[in-house]
C-alpha cells in the first residue's frame, strides 16, 4: 500500500502546469495561503472539537441550525416612526423574524430634531427618535413581549434604551419580558464610527451601568453587542477586527467586574456583531477563531458558567463591498457574504440591499435581501448539518492562523494597559486607516478586482429607483411632535428627574439608566437626557489625522500616479505653494473612511490637505476654508445629507464672495442627485468605486491644469 500523496508530491505537477508561477496568495492580513491544503497542514493543530462544547470553535450550540435556523433580521429605520413601523410590519409579514432598528444621526449624537446642528440629518439615515411617544409609534402593533428587538445605538444609548423600556411599560410589557440587544459598544466608536457623545471614561461608566441594570431587571436582554462590523467597514483586516473586538469585549467585562458584578451574572448576555466581506473562507474562519479566542479570554477572567464563555453573534453583510456601478452585482455579493456568515455559524443575520451603496433600501431591494436568507434557509440543505465545513484542511488552517495573529495583537493591547488605554493612544484607529488606504490603493491599481468597477465595466450604467427622504418634511413633523409632548408633560416633575440624572452623572450616584428611565417616564426628550449628562461630562471631539505614505509606496512605479504628482508640482509652481484641499465632514455623519482615504492619498500626491473636524455645520466648514485660503473643498457624504448641507456650504462661500473655491463631493450620492448638485454649484462628483488617482487628476483640471486623460501622456495632451 503506497503512502498518501502530500503537498510536496503535488506541487511540482502544479508548477509545471502553470509554468513555475508562484501560486501562493498573500492576504491583506499577511497570511500566506497555499494553493492546496492536505492533512499535513492540520496534523499539528488542536482538534476543534464539536459544536456546543468548549472552546465552541465549531459553534455555540450543539444542534446549530439543525434544531433552529438563524434569526432573519433586517437593519432598517428611516424617516419617521410611522414610516418605519409600517416597513417593519410589512417585513414581519413577509418572513422576517426579528427587528433591527437603525436610528438617524441626530438621534445617535444625542440631539433632538429641532437642534440647529442637525438640520440636514433628521430622518435621513435612520428613524428619528426624540421622545417615548416616537418609540411607542415605532413599535405600534408589534408585541414587545414576544418580539426580539436589536437596536444599533452607542452614543445616546441611555435615552434610547430608557425610551424602549418605558414604551414597553405603556404597552403593558414588563422589563423582564423584553428580549433583544442594545449595541452599547462605545470603544469602537472612538476607533472608527465616531457616533460618540462623551469622553471615553464616562462612556465606559455608561456601558457598565447598562450591564448592571439589565442584569438585574432584563434577564432576556443582551446588554451589549460588541461590534467588529464597523471596524470591518472602516477597512480593518480580519485580524484587526478580531483582535480589537475581542479586546473591547474583555475591557467591558473587566469594567463590569470592577463595578462589583459577578462575571457569570452578566457574561451570558454579552453578544457580538461581525461584518462579513467577500473573502469567503477568511470570513468563515474569522467567526470560528472568534469563538475560540473569546472562550480563552473569559476563562482567563475567571468565568465558570459555560454560557459565559460561549460567543454568540449577529452578522451583517458588508456595506463597503456594495458598488454603485452595475448595482445588480450587489445581489451576488450579498449572497456570497450571507453564505459565509451562515457557514461560520451566526445566530442572526442582516443582508444588505442592492441599492445601499447609493441610498436607503426600497421595498423592492429589501425584499430581495430578505429572500436571500429565506432561500438559503429553505432551499439549500445547509441547515441540515451543524458546521458543515468543520474539518476542512483549509478552514482549520485559516482558523489557526487567525487565532495566532489575533493573540499576538491582544498581547500588545494588554501590554498597553487594556483597550481603553490603547484606543486613547490612537494606535488602533491608525492601523485600521492604514489597512483601508492600502486596500483602496490595491483596488485602484486593479490588483484587487471589483467586477463592474475596475474590470468588466459597462459603457453605460442602468439607472435604478432609489428611496429619497424629504428631510425638511420629516424634521417639521418631528418638531411638531416635540412641541406637543413638551406642552402636555408635567414640566416640574420632568425637570426634577433630569436634575437627578445630572447629579448622578456628576457625583457618580445611582445607576444612569435607572435615572434616565425615570426621566423618560416624565417625557424628557432624548436631547434633554443627553444634555443632562453632557453638563457633567462635556462633549468629546477629535480632529482626523490621516495616515501617510501608503499610496506613495503602492504607486511607486505607476506612470499615471507620477503624471498626477507632476501635475500637482506644476500647480505649485504656478501658485507659489501646493494646491490646498480641505476635506469636510458636515452634519452628524461620523463615518470617515472615505474622507481619510482621500486625505491620505492626496497628501501623498503633493496636495496640502486640511482635514476638517467631524460634525461641522456648513457655516463652520466655510469659515475654516476661508481662514486657510483653500483652493477646493471636498465634501464627504455617506448619510444622505448632501442635498441639504452641500448647497448650504456653497451659499456661504458665495456670500463671502469666494465662489472661486471649488466644491467637489464624494461618497454615497445617487446618480439622480448629480444634476441637482451640479445646478447648486458642485463641480466634481465622485461616487463609490471612483479611482482616487483619477479623482486627483480631475481636481487638477478644475484648478486649471492641463491634465491629460488616463492613458495619454503629457506630450500628447499638449498636441
Amino acid at each position: 500500500m503506497t503512502d498518501k500523496p502530500t503537498y510536496d508530491d503535488w506541487k511540482p505537477l502544479a508548477d509545471k502546469e502553470v509554468k513555475g508561477r508562484d501560486l501562493t496568495w498573500h492576504t491583506p492580513e499577511g497570511i500566506a495561503v497555499k494553493p492546496l491544503y492536505t492533512s499535513e497542514d492540520t496534523a499539528a493543530l488542536v482538534d476543534p472539537g464539536v459544536p456546543g462544547i468548549a472552546p465552541f470553535t465549531r459553534g455555540p450550540y450543539a444542534s446549530m441550525y439543525t434544531g433552529r435556523p438563524w434569526t432573519i433580521r433586517q437593519y432598517a429605520g428611516f424617516s419617521t416612526a410611522e414610516e418605519s413601523n409600517a416597513f417593519y410590519r410589512r417585513n414581519l409579514a413577509a418572513g422576517q423574524k426579528g427587528l433591527s432598528v437603525a436610528f438617524d444621526l441626530a438621534t445617535h449624537r444625542g440631539y433632538d430634531s429641532d437642534h440647529p446642528r442637525v438640520v440636514g440629518d433628521v430622518g435621513k439615515a435612520g428613524v428619528a427618535i426624540d421622545t417615548v411617544r416616537d418609540m411607542e409609534i415605532l413599535f405600534d402593533q408589534i408585541p414587545l413581549d414576544t418580539m426580539s428587538v436589536s437596536m444599533t445605538m452607542n452614543g445616546a444609548v441611555i435615552p434610547v434604551l430608557a425610551f424602549y423600556i418605558v414604551a414597553a411599560e405603556r404597552q403593558g410589557v414588563a422589563q423582564d419580558k423584553l428580549a433583544g440587544t442594545i449595541q452599547n459598544d462605545i470603544l469602537k466608536e472612538f476607533m472608527v464610527r465616531n457616533t460618540y457623545i462623551y469622553p471615553p471614561e464616562p462612556s465606559m461608566r455608561i456601558v457598565s451601568d447598562i450591564i448592571a441594570y439589565t442584569s438585574a431587571n432584563m434577564p432576556k436582554f443582551n446588554s451589549i453587542s460588541i461590534s467588529g462590523y464597523h471596524m470591518h467597514e472602516a477597512g480593518a483586516t480580519a485580524v484587526q477586527e478580531l483582535a480589537f473586538t475581542i479586546a473591547d469585549g474583555k475591557e467591558y467585562a473587566k469594567r463590569a467586574m470592577e463595578a462589583g458584578l459577578d462575571i457569570d451574572a452578566f457574561a451570558p448576555r454579552l453578544s457580538f456583531f461581525w461584518g462579513i466581506g467577500m473573502n469567503f473562507f477568511m470570513e468563515i474562519a474569522k467567526m470560528r477563531a472568534a469563538r475560540a479566542l473569546w472562550h480563552d479570554v473569559m476563562e482567563g477572567l475567571g468565568a465558570q458558567n459555560p454560557k459565559s464563555k460561549m460567543l454568540r453573534t449577529h452578522c451583517q453583510t458588508s456595506g463597503v463591498s456594495l458598488q454603485e456601478q452595475d448595482p445588480y452585482n450587489n445581489v451576488i455579493r450579498t449572497t456570497v457574504e450571507a453564505m459565509a456568515a451562515v457557514l461560520g455559524g451566526t445566530q442572526s443575520l442582516h443582508t444588505n440591499a442592492l441599492d445601499e451603496a447609493i441610498a436607503l433600501p426600497t421595498d423592492f431591494s429589501a425584499r430581495i435581501a430578505r429572500n436571500t436568507q429565506l432561500v438559503i434557509q429553505e432551499e439549500t440543505g445547509i441547515t441540515n448539518v451543524a458546521d458543515p465545513l468543520g474539518g476542512s484542511y483549509y478552514i482549520e488552517s485559516l482558523t489557526a492562523a487567525l487565532v495566532e495573529q489575533a493573540k499576538a495583537m491582544l498581547d500588545e493591547v494588554e501590554a498597553a494597559g487594556g483597550m481603553t488605554e490603547y484606543v486613547a493612544s490612537g494606535k488602533p484607529k491608525a492601523q485600521i486607516e492604514e489597512a483601508a488606504a492600502a486596500k483602496q490603493a490595491s483596488v485602484d491599481r486593479g490588483e484587487t478586482v471589483i467586477v463592474g468597477v475596475n474590470k468588466y465595466r459597462r459603457d453605460k450604467e442602468d439607472e435604478i429607483d432609489t428611496l429619497d427622504i424629504d428631510n425638511h418634511k420629516v424634521r417639521q413633523s418631528q418638531i411638531a411632535r416635540l412641541e406637543e409632548v413638551r406642552a402636555k408633560r408635567d414640566d416640574f416633575a420632568c425637570r426634577a428627574a433630569l436634575d437627578a440624572l445630572a447629579r448622578g452623572a456628576a457625583q457618580r450616584e445611582g445607576n444612569l439608566l435607572a435615572l434616565a428611565v425615570e426621566a423618560a417616564r416624565h417625557d424628557a426628550t432624548l436631547g434633554e437626557i443627553s444634555q443632562a449628562m453632557e453638563d457633567a461630562y462635556g462633549r468629546y471631539d477629535t480632529i482626523p489625522k490621516p495616515v501617510r505614505g501608503v499610496y506613495a509606496a503602492a504607486y511607486a512605479e505607476d506612470d499615471r500616479y507620477q503624471q498626477v504628482v507632476e501635475g500637482v508640482q506644476a500647480v505649485e509652481r504656478r501658485l507659489g505653494r501646493a494646491p490646498r484641499l480641505m476635506v469636510a465632514k458636515m452634519g452628524q455623519d461620523g463615518h470617515d473612511r472615505g474622507a481619510n482615504v482621500i486625505a491620505s492619498a492626496f497628501t501623498d500626491m503633493g496636495f496640502e490637505v486640511l482635514s476638517g473636524p467631524l460634525f461641522q455645520t456648513p457655516g463652520e466648514a466655510c469659515a475654516m476654508a476661508l481662514e486657510h485660503d483653500v483652493d477646493a473643498i471636498g465634501a464627504s457624504s455617506l448619510a444622505a445629507g448632501h442635498k441639504t448641507l452641500i448647497p448650504e456650504l456653497i451659499g456661504h462661500l458665495r456670500d463671502a464672495d469666494r465662489a472661486d473655491i471649488k466644491v467637489i463631493a464624494g461618497g454615497v450620492i445617487p446618480q439622480k442627485d448629480y444634476d441637482f448638485l451640479r445646478d447648486a454649484g458642485v463641480q466634481g462628483i465622485y461616487g463609490p468605486g471612483s479611482n482616487v488617482v483619477e479623482c486627483a487628476a480631475d481636481v487638477l483640471r478644475l484648478l486649471g491644469h492641463n491634465m491629460p486623460p488616463a492613458g495619454e501622456d503629457l506630450d500628447e495632451a499638449a498636441q
